[in-house]
Order: C-alpha cells, then sequence, then structure tokens
C-alpha cells in the first residue's frame, strides 16, 4: 500500500490520520459526555485524564494532518449528481471540522489552566497552569466546550451519512476513496 495519495483514492498516511483522528474524537466525545456518571475520585480522575489526552492526540493528528496534506494534497473530488454545490458543501464541512478539532481541544486546555491545574502530556510530564487559578472563566469555557464537542459530532455523523450517500446512492467512488483498496506503491 502506497503512503502517499493517488490521483483516485487516498494513502496509507491520510488515511491513518483520519482514522486516528475519529478514534480520539469519538472517545473523547463519549468520556466528556459520561465522565460525570463516574463516582468522584480515582475513576473519575482516569477518565478526566485520558480525556485530556485524547484532545492533545487531536490536536498532534491534526498538525501531522495538515503537514501531510500540504506534502501530499487530497484527491481530485469525484463528479456528482450535486454539482458545484456539492463541492462547496463538503469544502466548508471540512474546513468547519478541522477549526472544530483545533478549538474544542484548545478551549478544554484553558479550562484546565482556569483551574488552576497543571496539564497532562500522556503521563510523561506536565505543563503548569498558565494563569491563576479562575474558577469563573473555567465555568464560562465549559459549555463552549461541550457544545463546540457537541457540534464537531454532528458534522462528523453527517460527514459519514454523505460519505453512504454517496456510496450507496449516487454510487460514485468517494467512500472507497478513504475505505477502498489503497493505491499500490509505483
Amino acid at each position: 500500500m502506497a503512503l502517499r495519495n493517488s490521483y483516485e483514492a487516498y494513502g496509507a498516511m491520510a488515511r491513518l490520520f483520519h482514522w486516528l483522528t475519529v478514534i480520539c474524537v469519538v472517545a473523547a466525545w463519549a468520556i466528556g459526555m459520561f465522565r460525570g456518571e463516574l463516582p468522584e475520585g480515582a475513576a473519575r480522575a482516569t477518565a478526566m485524564f485520558i480525556h485530556i489526552n485524547l484532545g492533545l492526540a487531536v490536536i498532534a493528528l491534526l498538525v501531522a494532518r495538515i503537514l501531510w496534506r500540504m506534502a501530499d494534497p487530497a484527491p481530485p473530488m469525484p463528479k456528482t449528481p450535486l454539482g458545484r454545490m456539492g463541492e462547496i458543501a463538503a469544502a466548508a464541512a471540512h474546513g468547519i471540522s478541522y477549526i472544530l478539532l483545533l478549538a474544542v481541544p484548545l478551549i478544554g486546555i484553558a479550562i484546565v489552566f482556569a483551574r488552576g491545574r497543571p496539564l497532562p502530556l500522556f503521563g510523561l510530564a506536565e505543563i503548569a497552569s498558565l494563569w491563576a487559578a479562575d474558577r469563573s472563566f473555567a465555568n464560562t469555557l465549559k459549555p463552549y466546550h461541550g457544545l463546540l464537542a457537541n457540534l464537531l459530532m454532528v458534522i462528523a455523523f453527517l460527514h459519514a451519512v454523505a460519505a453512504l450517500v454517496h456510496h450507496f446512492v449516487f454510487r460514485d467512488p468517494t467512500l472507497r476513496r478513504m475505505i477502498g483498496p489503497a493505491p499500490e506503491r509505483p
């Protein structure tokens, strides 16, 4: 399997970045949604540690994904019955997704710092809070973090539905570009 994209399909690296991001986002969202159901103590603290580090992983994957995409552009979009409007909608959803993939974890980091807590870096190190604790500010940010995370999940769901519509209704190669056979090595 080729690492780089071909004219028809995404290569192994683009697919890896895509699916690792999906896993991290869904897991972070699920933990964020259900962490409050856990009893106070070690279980909830562990869930929060995992949630925060998944957010950091999303940022790292996003940066790597953007750098890789600069070096290896995406294959052109296949022609569909939606025409130019479909291309515009796909580009807008893609751009909004990237903004949210950055904004949601950055707001989460700001919440950690506003609580006066250090930011754990995958259990390897910590970054001390960049400012004095301000619970009021943390409480102000928290609903935005949740709202934008939910919006990201809605956009991800619509993205998946659109891929399935392209595959089963339009019968075009959109979905196969990401999950079908990857391009062979030249």
